[in-house]
């Protein structure tokens, strides 16, 4: 069994469009996540009408396979989806159930060729033609690494997304090699909830939390050969996947969203300033301020809307206290948070919690 794998820094990492998804229209997906969310919720009785109308999705987007999906507006789906069949592990288990070959091309570019590390780096590659808020980064310096950032899309927002992506990773990469590998898995978002059936899948420990998303293979899984290679069908796909690469419009987002999606992970550490994260965005200071004036924004303005959004999000997690709400956002002291949610909402973070609870 491959055995979960120490951090290492990226070396020359392959980037899927990332740099040019940067402002402009919203990112659209093929959308098979949510039509597999929505099969789901009619099998079990559910009216998936107003669920998909408050999601901003229509019945005819669904049933039509060629009509790309807002990238947010499937993320919102599927939460309302896992909220309507009480399922807190709803991308995961989505992703465990699907044949994989409802991927389309993401599965069989991957299975067409000759070692895993050839596939992770051509799924890293093409994964934004399927879904333009993705962007995968491959790296096999030290190990087969698959890093996934969001790009014009509020990562904070998501968990179900980006549990399918991670779980169906992993998944894709034992059918192809033929071998259960146990990867190290790192995300972004918190859980308190119970997650022993993560582990038993993955295989090990599941990072909540962490810095980055990311799936980390052992160093040698690279070479893995596929099973299912075929170099000749893999030369076919990878031209026309290449063609159709370079006639797509990259997928932008707004300043806003890169901006929140770099102070999230800051904000624990009091390290969410406006010079840190222009850094970040590899922007200077000055630039980044004044492309968030240019969506009638500023910099402090974004972080306190952010925090306010995060901070209901966290107090509906009864496994976090008041107190690690108030660190997860930024504030050294219980009663700075105490006193900003009040402005915010004119309760208090226990009364709003109690008021949840009933």
């Amino acid at each position: 069994m491959w055995t979960r794998v120490a951090e290492v820094a990226p070396e020359e990492p392959i980037v899927a469009d990332r740099d040019r998804m940067r402002l402009g229209a919203l990112p659209t997906a093929t959308g098979g996540i949510a039509r597999l969310a929505c099969a789901h919720a009619l099998r079990a009785g559910i009216d998936v009408v107003p669920l998909l109308a408050s999601a901003g999705l229509t019945e005819r987007q669904i049933k039509d396979h060629a009509a790309r999906l807002n990238v947010h507006h499937q993320i919102k789906f599927l939460s309302f989806v896992a909220d309507a069949v009480g399922d807190a592990l709803f991308g995961f288990h989505l992703a465990v159930a699907m044949d994989l070959r409802e991927l389309g091309l993401i599965y069989y570019v991957p299975a067409s060729s000759e070692t895993l590390g050839d596939a992770l780096r051509r799924t890293a590659r093409y994964s934004s033609m399927v879904n333009e808020g993705l962007a995968l980064t491959y790296n096999d310096g030290r190990g087969a690494r698959v890093a996934v950032d969001y790009v014009g899309v509020a990562r904070h927002a998501d968990r179900h997304q980006m549990e399918f992506v991670v779980s169906a990773l992993v998944r894709l990469c034992r059918h192809l090699t033929g071998l259960r590998l146990a990867p190290s898995v790192r995300l972004t978002h918190r859980r308190r909830e119970d997650c022993a059936e993560l582990a038993a899948f993955f295989g090990g420990e599941v990072g909540f939390g962490a810095a980055h998303d990311e799936v980390a293979f052992d160093a040698t899984a690279a070479d893995l050969r596929v099973v299912s290679a075929d170099p000749y069908l893999n030369e076919l796909l990878v031209a026309n996947c290449e063609e159709a690469l370079a006639r797509r419009r990259a997928a932008r987002g707004s300043v806003r969203t890169a901006v929140e999606n770099a102070i999230v992970p800051l904000l624990p550490h009091g390290r969410a300033r406006a010079d840190e994260v222009a850094g970040r965005l590899g922007l200077s200071q000055r630039s980044l301020a004044r492309r968030l004036a240019q969506e009638g924004l500023t910099f402090s303005g974004v972080v306190e809307d952010l925090r306010r959004d995060l901070a209901k999000q966290y107090l509906a997690n009864p496994g976090l206290s008041v107190s690690e709400v108030a660190w997860l956002l930024g504030y050294r002291e219980v009663s700075a948070f105490t006193h900003a949610f009040k402005r915010w909402t004119g309760t208090t973070p226990r009364q709003a919690r109690a008021s949840n609870g009933a």
